[in-house]
């Protein structure tokens, strides 16, 4: 058994571009992993790249629509699905049936652990557990604060989570609570460093002597980011505004301009970012982050000690965010944008209050969360390679062992597509 458990682990990292949380969590645990010595290869997928066009469309693209077009038609699938153990033999059937490719390419790389940052490949993986078609059960990672029903698997190797209420939430639906690892969410490492506000400030050109809120406008479109913008214009105190505009090339242009015409006639400052891989430095130079609380965005800023000002949720696991964010003192909410600069400034004139939130923040903090996970899952013994194991389970001794030879003389004939 210390032979085996010495032995550099093969690590199969899972996610889903449905939004780009799962996946940015998943990116995190890979770096972790590829540092990592007890890591011999380590690979992450976006399993949609394995699915057919229907179910990649109905993931990704329908999910964007109903963000942007209907969101509380979003919000009444959520609340719809959220029953534990319920349409899971529908569910699975529906996955299964659109994921050949995935679970052939699974079966044929043979990982000694499988992480699982969305809950489509944790449950596919799990039912390929059960068959006998694989060897190891997944993790899975959790990357909203509440658990939604669809996160729940009866075959699993670990649940991570990021509160106490969601263990507890795991614990009375029968998870073992041995089994649970309040981890948070996992970030880019790069949060784990600490970096000088004024330093951060000087090379990103930003002034370190203003009140500065960092906008996540990607999430929002041109129009609302212009209402957006029109409503933090009046806030009567020194500001600089810092407004991401992520990938979309027509908001950048957008905003832009606007910060032309602003720059000319405001007190605050409007500064304009597209595109940018240095996020974590422009939370560091901030005194508040304001924006949609998805679980990956409020994780980063948490690990920043950076307040919240939360804008039109999605409703859903963003509402379910928001409601575990002000519960614990480290967000305001805004829900009428014409009150939106009172807020704020009156925010900004109670700095004890700040103080406080900024405090409160520690409690969610998690940049070495990624780390966490990985090293948990390692941690954890090599099952289906151990000869008790086989004698214990003499379905994966006779038809596994057998499919497994055979898999092994047809692996040089399999080519397994790398996600890019």
């Amino acid at each position: 058994m210390a032979e085996i458990s010495n032995k550099k682990r093969k690590v199969l990292i899972l996610s889903a571009s449905a939004g780009t949380g799962h996946v940015r969590a998943a990116d995190a645990l890979l770096q972790i992993c590829q540092k990592h010595p007890g890591v011999g290869e380590v690979q992450h997928w976006d399993m949609l790249k394995y699915t057919t066009r229907l179910f990649r469309h109905i993931y990704s693209q329908v999910y964007l629509d109903l963000i942007n077009k209907a969101p509380r038609m979003l919000g009444w699938i959520y609340d719809t699905f959220d029953t534990p153990w319920r349409n899971e033999k529908m569910r699975m059937a529906f996955e299964k049936f659109n994921a050949g490719p995935f679970l052939k390419a699974a079966m044929a790389f043979e990982p000694d652990h499988i992480i699982c940052t969305h809950f489509t490949p944790a449950s596919l993986l799990g039912w390929l557990y059960e068959k006998g078609k694989i060897p190891v059960k997944p993790a899975i990672v959790v990357t909203d604060y509440d658990c939604h029903a669809m996160w729940l698997n009866r075959t699993y190797q670990q649940y991570f989570v990021l509160l106490d209420e969601t263990r507890e939430f795991l614990v009375q639906l029968g998870i073992d609570p041995a089994r649970i690892t309040m981890s948070g969410i996992p970030i880019d490492p790069v949060f784990m460093e600490n970096k000088s506000r004024s330093e951060v400030c000087r090379k990103l050109g930003l002034a370190d002597d203003l009140f500065t809120i960092l906008v996540s406008a990607g999430g929002y479109g041109v129009g609302p980011v212009e209402a957006l913008l029109t409503e933090l214009l009046k806030i009567k105190r020194p500001v600089q505004l810092v407004v991401i505009a992520g990938r979309s090339e027509e908001l950048k242009q957008h905003l832009d301009q606007i910060a032309v015409r602003q720059n000319r006639n405001s007190s605050a400052r409007v500064v304009s970012v597209g595109f940018t891989p240095l996020m974590d430095e422009y939370m560091a130079a901030a005194d508040m982050l304001l924006g949609k609380p998805g679980g990956l965005t409020t994780s980063e800023a948490m690990a920043r000690n950076l307040p919240l000002c939360i804008v039109n949720p999605i409703p859903g696991q963003e509402e379910r965010n928001s409601a575990h964010l002000l519960e614990l003192g480290v967000a305001i909410r805004s829900n009428n944008l014409p009150t939106l600069a009172w807020k704020i400034q009156k925010l900004i004139d109670d700095p004890q209050r700040l103080a406080r939130m900024r405090e409160n923040t520690r409690l969610l903090a998690h940049p070495e969360a990624a780390q966490t996970i990985v090293n948990t899952v390692l941690s954890l013994p090599l099952d289906a390679e151990s000869d008790d194991m086989l004698k214990r389970r003499p379905f994966f001794s006779g038809r596994w062992a057998r499919s497994r030879m055979l898999r092994k003389r047809r692996l040089s004939k399999v080519s397994i597509a790398q996600p890019s």
